[in-house]
């Protein structure tokens, strides 16, 4: 008999996608998927069980199913639909869900494997911050309130678990921001806005995962490690590169409109209260500050590297989500029309304008 999976969040549409990559793994015999309701989208063959994670009956789960592995998928930033509670309902799922999870893992003598998915928000934004964290930088400034305070609770529950079971293998993921179809962020809403408000005379620097690197991720760290890797441990996932907000925008083709903070948080209520994104005090700190983390640590020890870079996720986000205001090509065209207008200065190799070199820039910060 293979491995039995448990893996909570199944509702959520990368839940769902996870559960059926599962499936296809040769030693896994079967997947038990969690959520408070049943999901709109396929599970294939799994079996799914509607349970709050917040109660203690997921101890019973645990030991009916005779579950090995465990991926908690169910820490979110936002609510599962609308009406689902809003952020006080997130919060208990996040950390109090966590903490009966953990509580019936412990119990249960069947579970040799934990897997958490969690986020570099962990690292905080500050206008101190290091240039570029690991996993081992100590954080100067631990996170206020909101999804990243969540996550810094659970890790914090994680390794205590881990110190009172050190049989079990955890693995903690810290993802940057997914990007994708099935991702539900505010991030992603923020990035669907028609106009995206910035922080007047801030330029951030950002890092994204493509949920397909999700999957593939979760995958690795839920199976028995391969030669010469080790699934244990905390890894940063994200794709290679950094990218400005600025450039993001333009990729987007979005308009931004640099405003000082006091009017952000202003117009930040107004969204919020009309449901059309949750512009988080974690949100705005992000937007001023940045946050890029290494990644080389899951290359050497886990044995992942993203298949597509952080640009490459924000293009491939940006043709899901459909064109913005201003369409990058129109955007470069007219740039170079403007350009043309303009007197010719001496050394400008003949038909390039000034959108064509700011794209050549833009590879080359990219890498």
């Amino acid at each position: 008999m293979g491995k039995v999976v448990l893996v909570t969040g199944v509702a959520r549409p990368l839940g769902g996608r996870f559960v059926r990559r599962l499936l296809r793994e040769p030693g896994v015999s079967g997947v038990v998927g969690v959520d408070t309701r049943p999901p709109a989208h396929r599970l294939d063959g799994a079996r799914f069980v509607q349970a709050d994670i917040r109660q203690p009956a997921i101890g019973k789960v645990l030991a009916e199913y005779a579950v090995d592995t465990v991926v908690h998928m169910d820490l979110h930033g936002t609510p599962l639909a609308p009406g689902g509670g809003g952020r006080g309902a997130v919060k208990e799922t996040n950390v109090i869900g966590t903490m009966q999870l953990l509580g019936a893992c412990q119990k249960a003598p069947s579970v040799s494997r934990l897997v958490i998915k969690s986020t570099t928000s962990v690292y905080g934004s500050a206008p101190r911050d290091p240039a570029v964290f690991d996993e081992t930088t100590p954080v100067r400034s631990l996170p206020g309130g909101g999804f990243a305070k969540d996550a810094v609770e659970v890790e914090g529950y994680v390794r205590g678990f881990a110190r009172r079971r050190p049989d079990v293998a955890v693995t903690v993921l810290r993802f940057a921001h997914i990007l994708g179809p099935a991702a539900e962020s505010p991030l992603a809403e923020y990035f669907s806005l028609p106009v995206l408000p910035t922080v007047l005379g801030y330029d951030p620097r950002l890092q994204f995962v493509h949920d397909d690197d999700v999957i593939e991720v979760l995958r690795l760290a839920a199976g028995e490690p391969r030669a010469g890797t080790l699934t244990a441990g905390t890894f940063n996932i994200a794709g290679d590169g950094v990218l400005l907000l600025s450039q993001c925008a333009r990729r987007l083709g979005r308009p931004t409109v640099p405003m000082l903070m006091p009017a952000i948080r202003w117009g930040s209520g107004m969204l919020r209260s009309v449901g059309v994104t949750d512009f988080s005090a974690e949100q705005l700190r992000l937007l001023t500050h940045g946050r890029v983390v290494r990644t080389e640590h899951a290359r050497d020890v886990l044995g992942f590297t993203p298949r597509r870079t952080t640009a490459q996720t924000l293009d491939a986000f940006a043709r899901s989500c459909g064109s913005g205001l201003l369409p990058p090509g129109k955007v470069a065209h007219a740039v170079d029309r403007f350009a043309a207008l303009l007197p010719g200065k001496p050394g400008r190799p003949a038909g390039e304008g000034a959108a064509t070199r700011r794209e050549r820039a833009e590879v080359r910060q990219d890498g």
